[in-house]
């Protein structure tokens, strides 16, 4: 797909990989943006003309059912919705400062708003002759690490919640895509390891995955964690527990 004069929703467009999607995407589109933060998502409304935001909180799932009704209603035909929004949390559940309610909150972000707010907006999906659906995934949904076990399972669930959604829709105008990233210098990494690709590389790479309509698209490191898996899972295995 060419994107261009094209319609396009993505969720967490605020800051890093998101914010980078954004400044490429909005060029040549009409781009609306899912955002927490109102102020953020104001300040960037005014940097990009005909840019329209949204505010909404992914944890809260009454939030993602209002968001979607509003932008159906204003925006009945899309082409291109990006599922980029995630968070995580690195304690592990022997920690003392665990906190249990992290694990509902990157559930509702990282799995549960992704089928909820795709389900909402199908049928403005539906609408066109072509649209694609991108999960923005990470290596960790296909090997986890030690830490972060929840949102390694999240990961993993959204891998295969976008391979039993693409039988769903083969016989659709919908093809789904994801985007497996290596680890990426966002405000969510902070503090967490060292020679990561930069947000807007990231960003770019993501955006000709999306041009060229790749369904599995294994970014950086991915691209070797995905053949060590082929070729042996134990070693691949071992280095992403430690990473």
């Amino acid at each position: 797909m060419i994107l261009k004069h094209k319609t396009i929703v993505i969720t967490g467009g605020t800051s890093g990989i998101g914010r980078e999607m954004v400044k490429v995407l909005s060029i040549d589109n009409e781009v609306i943006v899912i955002g927490r933060n109102s102020e953020k998502l104001a300040s960037l409304a005014t940097q990009h003309q005909g840019l329209h935001v949204y505010q909404a909180d992914l944890v809260v799932q009454t939030d993602v059912n209002r968001i979607a009704i509003e932008i159906s209603k204003r925006f009945p035909h899309i082409d291109v919705l990006i599922n980029n929004a995630a968070l995580q949390y690195s304690a592990v559940f022997l920690d003392d400062n665990f906190n249990p309610q992290h694990i509902a909150d990157e559930i509702s972000v990282n799995l549960t708003s992704v089928c909820n707010l795709t389900y909402q907006l199908l049928s403005a999906l539906r609408h066109g002759e072509r649209a694609l659906i991108l999960n923005v995934n990470s290596g960790l949904a296909l090997a986890p690490k030690t830490s972060s076990a929840v949102y390694c399972a999240t990961k993993a669930a959204l891998n295969t919640f976008s391979q039993s959604l693409s039988y769903q829709l083969e016989n659709t105008n919908i093809r789904i895509l994801q985007a497996f990233l290596e680890l990426v210098d966002t405000p969510m990494t902070q503090g967490r390891g060292d020679k990561k690709m930069s947000a807007t590389h990231a960003a770019n790479l993501i955006v000709k995955g999306l041009n060229n309509e790749i369904a599995n698209h294994h970014i950086g490191k991915v691209k070797l964690l995905n053949f060590l898996l082929r070729i042996a899972p134990s070693i691949a295995k071992k280095i992403m527990k430690k990473y």
